[in-house]
């Protein structure tokens, strides 16, 4: 496309991708580009580390303010809504405005819908907002007092179909055995695990479904594959099939959707936008990038976000400054899952297979990077990510970008050779 004088590039969303999409842009064109960012919330929402919250953590710990870092790096913000995107205008309303685009990202990322499961918003403990994160912390206190005065109790942990990133769910029933083994209350509770997935994390292949099952025999976990919940009544979970569990407390992770439909852009049944698996622009609007949990790659994550945010921002950056674009989205994921007394480290490097009942798998070409280990070395990591990606944004830079990115990946990279298989 002809570019005007000074490219308007607009940013929807403030969370791993939007904003690392945001300074990632800012670091590379500097003045070069209009850059305004829009989003309902002008905080930074660490939701990784939140799975701490239930276990005494303050929800507040993991709120990061932005409005003085947009600010600092000239970028003006909208505290507003998107209410529509018009590809024909090139516009974005929000908060009563239409903002110009040349080239628009999306980052609006994913919701919850607990109400695909009959039952289960009013049954069950769901983990995603800070709000359900408070309210399970009261009720694994009421678990541990029952324990303590020697009342058995019974906790399911359940994955529903169309859920699509459970690992969370994975770490907080590790980190429920390891707390309740501190408290000397273990023996009072009864842990099963149930999910629809055919392995445990069965995005992340075959490594990690031996890890879990291994931690889970360890630890006297009762784990259910394939198990798909049906509905969920006080105190019972049907599956398909006619089975059913009896809980005391259970706690779940719902289904994903989109967290905003954008009509007129091409999307999925749930309103995730249908992109280039490797730019990252959505289908028939070469302007329009949709990264992060908004976009239709099948794993919601973090690391992943920012993957796609950097190389959408590297493919825009080509393009404004008329260079061969290259830039493209690789899906090696990167995550480490804690577990209190220790901690699971994971690089797995992905391909899109087209199964929408195993829409990834590990790539067979780059087994080279597939790495699985466990460890009390893998929580000082899990720390040191959870203290250096919001050290980077409230600096107004990209994590996953620069030298300081490139410090901490050669120090995963030696660990992961040295901890890991």
């Amino acid at each position: 496309m002809e570019q005007t004088a000074s490219p308007k590039v607009v940013v929807v969303g403030t969370g791993f991708a939007g904003l690392e999409a945001a300074f990632y842009l800012r670091k590379r064109l500097g003045k070069r580009i209009a850059l305004t960012v829009v989003g309902e919330n002008e905080s930074f929402y660490f939701k990784p580390n939140t799975i701490y919250i239930p276990f005494g953590k303050p929800a507040e710990a993991f709120v990061f303010p932005m409005r003085h870092v947009f600010e600092k790096r000239h970028i003006p913000f909208v505290k507003a809504r998107v209410d529509r995107v018009d590809p024909i205008a090139k516009t974005v309303q929000a908060g009563g405005q239409a903002l110009p685009y040349d080239y628009l990202f999306l980052a609006t990322g994913a919701a919850m819908r607990p109400e695909e499961v009959p039952g289960l918003a009013a049954n069950a403990n769901t983990i995603w907002s800070p709000e359900e994160m408070v309210r399970l912390r009261a009720s694994l206190e009421n678990l541990l007092a029952r324990a303590k005065a020697g009342t058995p109790s019974r906790v399911r942990f359940l994955v529903p179909p169309k859920n699509k990133c459970s690992g969370p769910l994975y770490e907080m029933v590790m980190m429920l055995d390891s707390w309740l083994r501190k408290q000397g209350a273990r023996e009072q509770v009864d842990i099963a695990y149930f999910t629809y997935e055919k392995g445990f994390i069965q995005a992340f292949g075959p490594r990690l479904d031996t890890v879990v099952t291994e931690e889970f025999e360890r630890r006297g976990i009762a784990g259910h594959k394939q198990a798909e919940v049906e509905r969920v009544d006080a105190g019972q979970i049907r599956f398909k099939g006619g089975s059913s569990e009896a809980f005391d407390l259970l706690i779940a992770f719902p289904p994903y959707v989109a967290s905003t439909r954008f009509d007129g852009l091409a999307s999925d049944d749930r309103g995730f936008l249908l992109s280039d698996a490797k730019t990252r622009q959505v289908n028939g609007q070469p302007d329009i990038y949709a990264v992060g949990d908004s976009g239709d790659f099948p794993i919601k994550q973090a690391f992943l976000a920012m993957l796609q945010a950097d190389a959408a921002a590297e493919h825009v950056c080509e393009r404004i400054l008329g260079e061969e674009t290259k830039a493209a989205f690789d899906p090696v994921s990167m995550c480490i899952m804690e577990q209190f007394d220790k901690a699971t480290f994971a690089q797995v490097p992905l391909r899109l297979t087209g199964d929408p009942e195993a829409p990834v798998a590990v790539r067979e070409d780059a087994s080279d990077l597939y790495r699985v280990g466990s460890g009390a070395v893998w929580r000082v990591a899990k720390k040191m990510l959870g203290t250096a990606i919001p050290m980077r944004f409230t600096s107004g830079q990209p994590f996953h970008a620069g030298a300081s990115w490139a410090v901490m990946d050669a120090g995963v990279s030696v660990m992961s050779s040295v901890f890991s298989d």
